[in-house]
Order: C-alpha cells, then sequence, then structure tokens
C-alpha cells in the first residue's frame, strides 16, 4: 500500500498538488510527450552534486567509472566538476576525448586491450594505464621498442576479497578474469617486472572487488590488503576502484560517498599507507540521478496467477533484471505519492519470457492502458548496456535542470539500422 520512496528520486525531484511529478524544474509527463517514450531523465544538478561529493573526498584523483553512463555530455560535465574519466574500449575513449577530456585525464582499463587499443591510448597521450595481464606486458613492451614513450602505468591486482555481491558482478576474488591474483604470487612477479623495465613508468597498484557493494567492511578489508601490497612494494599510489552501491528499492540503505572514502581511508591507515588514493565510483555517481518512462501498452490479467503489464521497452533498455535478477520499484508519474495496493509483473515487448522489468511492481489499482509508468535509480547500466534485441530503437536521454531539458543522445532510428547493414 506504501507509496513510492521518494528518496530513490533524483535530488531535484518534486510532486505538485496534483500529484504529478516533476525532475529538474521540468514536468515528466510532458517531457514524454515531447520526446516519446521510453525515454531516460537525467537530473544534472544530482551528478554535479555526487561529483563535487567524489572530489571533496578524494581530491585529483576522483575519477568517473565511464561504463556507468557514457555519452559526450555525461563525460564533459564530469569533467568540469573535476572528476578524471575511466574508459575501457576504443570506443569509450574517443567520446571521452571528443567532449574536450583531455587525454592526461583518461585511466585506461580493459583485461584483454588489443594493441590497437594501446596504440590509441599511447598515441592520445593518455594520463594512466591499469595493466591486467602478462599479456599486455608484452604488448606494451614491444610497442616501447618501437618508439612510444613509456606510459605511466598501475598493476591491477586481485586480493582476494569476497565482496557480497552477484556473482556476475564480483571481481576482488581469486576466481576472476580480471588483474594479478596476490595469492598466487602472481601479482609481486607482476610488479617486480614493470619496476625493473625501462618500458613503464610504475606508479602504484589497483584493485575493485565488484559492484553495488553495501557492505562498508568489504572496502575496509580490500584497502587494508591492497595497501599494505602496495608499501610491501614501495608504490607510493593505489586505486580502490569502485562498487560502492547505491539503494534501489524499500529498505535498502547504502553508504555515502564521504563515509565511503573514510572506511577506505581507514584501512589503507591500518596498513601504513601514506600515499595518494584515487576511487573510481560511477553508480554512485549517476545512477539515482535518472528515471526511466514508459507507457503501457498491455495489461493482462491470469486470474490465480499474476497480471503482466506490458511496457514499450524492456531488456533491451534496462537488461539489470535479466542479467542478475535486480529490483526496481515502478510508479505513475501521474500519482507519483498515489497508495500502491495492487501487485503486478513489469514486462518488456521482446520475445523473451525472462524479458522482465520489475518482477513484484506495486502499483496503484487505476493503473490503465495508456499511463506512462517509470522506474526510478536507472542511470547506471541501463542505456549503457542497452542493446537492439528484435531490432528495437534504443531511447533518447534528456537532461533536465533549472525547467530547461536538453536533449543530449537523440532516439535512434531505423534509418540508422540500415546504415549498417549492408545486405
Amino acid at each position: 500500500m506504501n507509496p513510492l520512496p521518494l528518496h530513490l528520486l533524483p535530488d531535484s525531484a518534486t510532486v505538485d498538488d496534483a500529484g504529478r511529478l516533476w525532475v529538474g524544474g521540468c514536468d515528466v509527463m510532458e517531457l514524454a510527450e515531447e520526446f516519446g517514450t521510453p525515454l531516460f531523465i537525467y537530473d544534472t544538478d544530482h551528478i554535479r552534486a555526487r561529483c563535487r561529493e567524489a572530489v571533496a573526498a578524494f581530491g585529483d584523483t576522483a575519477v568517473y567509472a565511464a561504463k556507468a553512463f557514457l555519452c559526450r555530455a555525461i563525460a564533459a560535465l564530469v569533467h568540469e566538476e573535476g572528476m578524471r574519466v575511466d574508459v575501457s574500449t576504443l570506443g569509450e575513449m574517443a567520446i571521452a576525448l571528443a567532449a574536450g577530456v583531455p587525454p592526461e585525464r583518461l585511466v585506461v582499463h580493459g583485461n584483454n586491450k588489443s594493441e590497437a587499443e594501446l596504440r590509441a591510448a599511447l598515441d592520445a597521450g593518455v594520463g594512466m594505464l591499469v595493466v591486467d595481464s602478462f599479456d599486455e606486458i608484452d604488448r606494451l613492451e614491444a610497442l616501447v621498442d618501437a618508439g612510444y614513450p613509456p606510459p605511466r602505468v598501475m598493476v591491477r591486482i586481485t586480493p582476494g576479497v569476497e565482496a557480497h555481491t552477484h556473482e556476475f558482478i564480483r571481481t576482488g576474488h581469486d576466481d576472476t578474469k580480471f588483474g594479478f591474483t596476490v595469492s598466487t604470487g602472481a601479482a609481486d612477479e607482476a610488479v617486480e617486472r614493470l619496476a625493473a623495465s625501462p618500458a613503464f613508468d610504475l606508479a602504484g597498484i589497483h584493485a575493485h572487488i565488484g559492484s553495488q557493494v553495501f557492505r562498508a567492511e568489504s572496502f575496509a578489508e580490500a584497502a587494508e590488503v591492497i595497501a599494505s601490497f602496495a608499501v610491501r612494494h614501495g608504490l607510493p599510489e593505489l586505486s580502490v576502484g569502485g562498487g560502492l552501491g547505491v539503494p534501489y528499492v524499500t529498505g535498502e540503505e547504502a553508504p555515502a560517498i564521504a563515509e565511503w572514502a573514510a572506511t577506505i581511508r581507514a584501512g589503507a591507515d591500518a596498513a601504513g599507507f601514506d600515499g595518494r588514493i584515487w576511487a573510481e565510483p560511477g553508480r554512485a555517481i549517476v545512477a539515482q540521478s535518472a528515471i526511466t518512462v514508459y507507457r503501457v501498452g498491455t495489461i493482462k490479467e491470469i486470474p490465480g496467477v499474476r497480471t503482466y503489464v506490458a511496457v514499450d521497452g524492456g531488456m533491451s533498455d534496462n537488461p539489470r533484471p535479466v542479467l542478475y535478477g535486480s529490483g526496481y520499484e515502478a510508479f505513475l508519474p501521474r500519482a507519483v505519492t498515489a497508495p500502491r495496493p495492487r501487485v503486478v509483473r513489469v514486462v518488456g515487448k521482446h520475445c523473451e519470457s525472462g524479458d522482465v522489468l520489475v518482477r513484484d511492481a506495486f502499483v496503484p489499482e487505476d493503473l490503465r492502458v495508456g499511463d506512462l509508468l517509470a522506474t526510478p535509480v536507472t542511470g547506471a547500466y541501463g542505456h549503457s548496456m542497452g542493446s537492439n534485441y528484435n531490432k528495437v530503437l534504443r531511447p533518447p536521454v534528456v537532461f533536465v535542470s533549472g525547467g530547461e531539458a536538453r536533449l543530449v543522445v537523440r532516439r535512434e532510428t531505423i534509418e540508422d539500422l540500415l546504415a549498417t547493414d549492408l545486405g
């Protein structure tokens, strides 16, 4: 029966006397009429506030994890707010550079960087490369031998910390494709090789224990392990990656960015580390800044079983429920504070029974075909992980602030789909 918890909405969200939702000073229902549905609406003031929290906590070594959500507008925004940007592919690097992010403000990740990607990074003059494998060391040494300047690098290690999160987004335990494992001695070998090679400017250690982590203790444990490793090798810098969780549904809580930073510093202090600490928040910067608005097309009641509510998007614009079983809330932008006594399953339009957006959604009793239905906390890993499954067109992205709406990513068209299909 409870209405939507308003703390799940973007910072600027307000509800007018009629019960309608406004974000960034804009009427959400009017935005849906203007730009169509599905539609991602981002509150840029919310994003700026989280960027400022990260910079206040970590200073010049606060890095935005672009995989959470990337377009030229967001890259420019986080750069304006003093954050570096982490990228892991040629495409991500190209968008960040096109947005005006200086190459020296880029951190390049990836567990399988190709020679072409490494060449592009070195050609651009990126500020930091995070080395992930011995094969990558071989490739970089060959490029430096061919005339490239030695890159500044961190070594990604696997600290053996088991984060309490979904198995697909745990990366700090030994059984992972990322980094050099500490327990096997591979991490020590990698550091020693890089330190001895004139092909590298070795800056420090990098680790990332996973995503959507709520337990501060996991970060403290990881920070102490990483810092101890850095101290043992006499390295002055370390990165704890990202992974700070955010609440998606009623009852979830997560540390604030400042609390996260304090926990990390306490862990590093316990290991006697007094160098620079880097961090790479992504989800914590953008997740709660956005909502996705859909239109209800079909309501199918199966007596004694359940009610299916089908919307005009689905797993193509938010694959997280399918991939991770992630939970979301649902609400009607026309009646944000209304009681939600009815339990339905919100599904998409794709040819999969698993195309589920909200498994058990609480909605108002008067939900009807044609209504706008929205899901909050969709600013991270929705649009960025989207697809064209069933040749569905990717939705647009609108930034809102101060009563103004700006289209930053247009809706795809049939012509876009046909442009790469050579027949």
